[in-house]
């Protein structure tokens, strides 16, 4: 008999904490890139327009990739847990030095939903409903 789809599965309350955590990155992503996209067209000064052009376009990359992994982990998909572990340890090297230098509320804003986020990707029901590989429909 094959296992169910995670979505018929009861989700745990920890795999919609990480999804929405990872939500609110992506969503941070995106408002600073619609800052930094506003910024370069306002004519505010670069030392390389495709420079700036690039990291624009990262920004964006790395938001629409957060919101799938936040969006894909909610409905139980294996592969997401790696992903969203890197992307916590991205916002843990970023947050600890903001932190430290002194911007204290954006270190904490960053480095306490990471945390959270972290210890509960280890949490064995996040584990187990994220870990289904029966009843998923085949990836092209």
């Amino acid at each position: 008999m094959p296992e169910p789809a995670p979505e018929t599965v009861d989700r745990p309350r920890g795999i919609l904490v990480i999804a929405l955590i990872v939500a609110a990155e992506a969503t941070a992503l995106l408002v600073a890139a619609g800052w930094y996209g506003y910024e370069l067209v306002t004519g505010a000064p670069v030392r390389s327009f495709w420079g700036a052009i690039f990291t624009l376009g990262l920004l964006l990359a790395f938001s629409a990739w957060l919101y799938s992994v936040g969006h894909f982990l909610f409905r139980g998909r294996r592969w997401t847990r790696a992903a969203a572990l890197v992307a916590q340890l991205f916002v843990l090297t970023i947050g600890f030095p903001t932190l430290t230098a002194g911007v204290v509320l954006a270190g904490v804003a960053m480095l306490l939903p990471a945390l959270t986020a972290i210890v509960l990707l280890f949490d064995k029901r996040v584990i187990s409903y994220a870990s289904r590989t029966g009843g998923l429909p085949p990836a092209l």
